[in-house]
Order: C-alpha cells, then structure tokens, then sequence
C-alpha cells in the first residue's frame, strides 16, 4: 500500500472532530467506536509500516508518546488495565490502539477483537467532550 491510498495517512493530514494532539511524531485520535470508552489511536505522523522501518531515536519517541496517552488515558478513565494493539494486518500503517479496559468490561479476559458489539459512534458533544478530558490530561 503507498502513502497516497492510506487511511491512516489521510488521518494525520487532517483534525477533524476526534482530533485529540499532535505528540510530535506521532498523532492522538479517539476511535469513532466507543463501545469501549477512551479508545484511542495514537498514528505515525509518516507512512511506516513496522516498527524496525523506524530509525531508534523515532522509534522511541514514538513509544513515549504511546506511553504519553496510556497515562494520561488511565487519569481520565481508570482502567484495571490498559491494552495496547500494534496490528497493521488491516491497516498497513504504524498505529497503536490504546484500550482502557474498565470494571464493567463485558469480556475482560479477551482482546477487544473478540467482543462481539455494534459500533458506538458518540454524539459530536459528547465525543468533544472526551476529546477535552484526554487533552487536559496529556497536559
């Protein structure tokens, strides 16, 4: 997949409404589906497939900034444990999935994959909302 056909690509060159920060290197997006609240996507600023593409030093910007988010996600939400997906199978792009996992997770021990669920897009004031909760917290 080039650059020009990638989603995640077309992601960084805009906001939008589930723009949460520019970290540098990398990008913080609410997920649309909130089924699991506080779902992010944190998304290389360049096209990158996997980790070794990356030179050491971005690379562990990049980690930092992943790690950024996971925090300032757990003072938002609380989470008894915080997931962390780097797949790319569907979306050859380098970006992290951060799940807070919460005390009424409805599968606990499982991945978030393997939740059967509708999509839980949020209202625009509501995913504004928590938008500016993370923000305030990555602050």
């Amino acid at each position: 997949m080039t650059a020009a056909a990638c989603v995640m690509c077309a992601r960084v060159a805009a906001e939008g409404p589930l723009f949460i920060a520019d970290l540098g290197t990398s990008r913080a997006y609410l997920n649309e589906d909130q089924f699991f609240p506080g779902w992010v996507f944190v998304v290389l600023t360049r096209h990158a497939v996997e980790l070794y593409d990356l030179e050491a030093r971005e690379r562990a910007a990049m980690i930092e900034e992943v790690n950024r988010v996971a925090q300032a996600l757990a003072r938002v939400y609380r989470p008894v444990k915080m997931n962390y997906e780097l797949l790319g199978n569907q979306v050859p792009h380098i970006h992290w999935h951060l799940v807070p996992r919460l005390p009424d997770d409805p599968e606990p021990l499982w991945p978030v994959w393997r939740v059967p669920h509708d999509p839980t897009p949020l209202q625009t004031g509501e995913a504004a909302s928590r938008v500016a909760l993370i923000r305030a917290a990555l602050e």
